[in-house]
C-alpha cells in the first residue's frame, strides 16, 4: 500500500516493571494493519495505547486528526475518540439486551454511513435466537459475537480488534472472516488487528507490523514480510508467501481454478468457482515448495514455476530456508540442507519451483 494519502501514525513509549513499549508506527490509512508476534511482546498494549486507555507517552495521529501530543499536552480521552474496540472478551451493557447492545452500536453510525443493517449483522454472527437474552445470560463465546455484531455495526475512524475470532468455532469464523475481508475493503477506515494465527492475518491483512520484547520487529506490506527469510516468522512450522492474484477460469471438468500472477499461473484443486478478473489471496507454505534445476519431464505437480534464488538462510535441525524471486513475487522454500548442497544452491541462481500445495485465503 502506498505511503501517500491519510496515515495513522503513531510514537508511543510506556515503561513498566520487567517491560518497556517503544514503537513507532506508520500504517496505512485504509485497510488491515496486523500486529503479530509471541506473547508479551506488547501487541495489546498497543492497542490500549492508540485507545487511550494507557496512557503511553509520545503522539498519534489518525488521519488528520490528532488525538495525542505530548509536546503540546495534548491527550484526547477514549471516550472523545472516534474508534471502536474488540476485545478478546469484550464487556457488554448489562442493562440491555442482546438487540440493545447491538442497536447502539448502529445508533453510533449515521444512518447514511452504516454499511451493515441490524438484520444483516445478527444473521452474520448467528446471534439471532439470543436477541431477547442478557448479558449475564450468555457463554463466553455468546458475548464475544455479540459484542463484534456491535463494532462491526459502527463506522469508528479506527477500529482495534484484539484476537476478535479467539472466542469463535471454526463455523462461525468461516461467517465472520468474509465480513471482515468486505469491511477493509469497503470503509474508508484503517483497521488495526492482533492475532496469533498466521491464516488469518494471511486472509486479511494489508500491512503487518511484526514486534518482538515491545519493539516493532519489521513493518511492510504483508506480502513481502510474510516471505522475508530472515524474520523469526520464517523460523516457524507456519513460514510462507502470499501471492496476489487474478482468476483466469475455471475447469469444471478437473475441478481446478486458474489464478494469473506476477511469476506466471497457479492451478489450485478443489477450490469454489469464482468470478474471472476477480483479485484473490493465495497462501503457499514453505514446507509445500520443493526445487529444482530443470523443469521434471514427467510429474505430478502442475505447479512448476521458474524462479531466482535470492537468499539462503540456516533453519535448523539441517534444513535450510530460500528466498526466492517469482517475477517480482517472493516465495519461500524449506528443504534439507544435503539438497541444497547437491543442488548448489546460492544467490542469483535460476531453479524451479514445485508448488505441491496451495491454500485460497481470499
Amino acid at each position: 500500500m502506498s505511503a501517500a494519502g491519510p496515515r495513522v501514525t503513531a510514537q508511543l513509549r510506556l515503561a513498566r516493571p520487567g517491560f518497556v513499549l517503544d514503537v513507532a508506527l506508520d500504517l496505512p490509512g485504509r485497510g488491515v494493519s496486523a500486529l503479530l508476534g509471541p506473547s508479551g511482546c506488547g501487541k495489546t498494549t498497543t492497542l490500549r495505547a492508540l485507545a487511550g486507555l494507557e496512557h503511553a507517552a509520545g503522539h498519534l495521529q489518525v488521519q488528520d486528526e490528532t488525538w495525542q501530543d505530548d509536546a503540546r499536552g495534548l491527550f484526547m480521552p477514549t471516550h472523545r475518540r472516534a474508534l471502536g474496540f474488540v476485545f478478546q472478551d469484550s464487556p457488554l451493557f448489562a442493562h440491555l439486551t442482546v438487540r440493545g447492545n447491538v442497536e447502539f452500536g448502529m445508533r453510533r453510525a449515521a444512518p447514511a454511513q452504516r454499511q451493515v443493517s441490524l438484520s444483516q449483522a445478527v444473521e452474520l454472527l448467528g446471534i439471532g435466537p439470543l436477541m431477547d437474552r442478557r448479558p449475564d445470560g450468555l457463554s463466553g463465546g455468546e458475548r464475544q459475537r455479540v459484542a463484534m455484531a456491535r463494532a462491526l455495526a459502527t463506522r469508528p475512524r479506527l477500529l482495534l480488534m484484539d484476537e476478535p475470532l479467539a472466542a469463535l468455532d471454526a463455523q462461525r469464523k468461516a461467517e465472520v472472516l468474509p465480513w471482515l475481508e468486505r469491511l477493509h475493503r469497503e470503509l474508508d477506515i484503517p483497521v488495526v488487528y492482533v492475532s496469533h494465527a498466521v491464516e488469518e492475518v494471511a486472509r486479511l491483512a494489508d500491512h503487518l507490523v511484526l514486534m518482538e520484547a515491545g519493539r516493532v520487529l519489521a513493518s511492510g506490506p504483508a506480502q513481502d514480510l510474510l516471505a522475508r527469510s530472515d524474520l523469526p516468522l520464517a523460523r516457524t512450522e507456519a513460514a510462507g508467501a502470499l501471492i496476489a492474484g487474478t482468476v483466469l477460469g475455471h475447469d469444471p471438468a478437473w475441478q481446478l481454478t486458474s489464478v494469473a500472477f506476477a511469476g506466471g499461473q497457479l492451478q489450485l484443486a478443489g477450490a469454489p468457482p469464482h468470478p474471472v478478473g476477480r483479485p484473490v489471496r493465495l497462501r503457499v507454505q514453505a514446507r509445500d515448495v520443493s526445487l529444482c534445476l530443470t523443469p521434471p519431464p514427467d510429474s505430478s505437480i502442475l505447479n512448476i514455476l521458474p524462479v531466482c534464488v535470492t537468499h539462503l538462510h540456516d533453519d535448523g535441525a539441517g534444513q535450510v530456508m530460500v528466498a526466492l524471486d517469482a517475477g517480482g513475487t517472493p516465495l519461500l522454500a524449506r528443504i534439507t540442507g544435503k539438497s541444497a548442497a547437491l543442488l548448489g544452491l546460492r544467490p542469483g541462481m535460476p531453479a524451479y519451483a514445485q508448488v505441491k500445495g496451495i491454500a485460497l485465503v481470499d
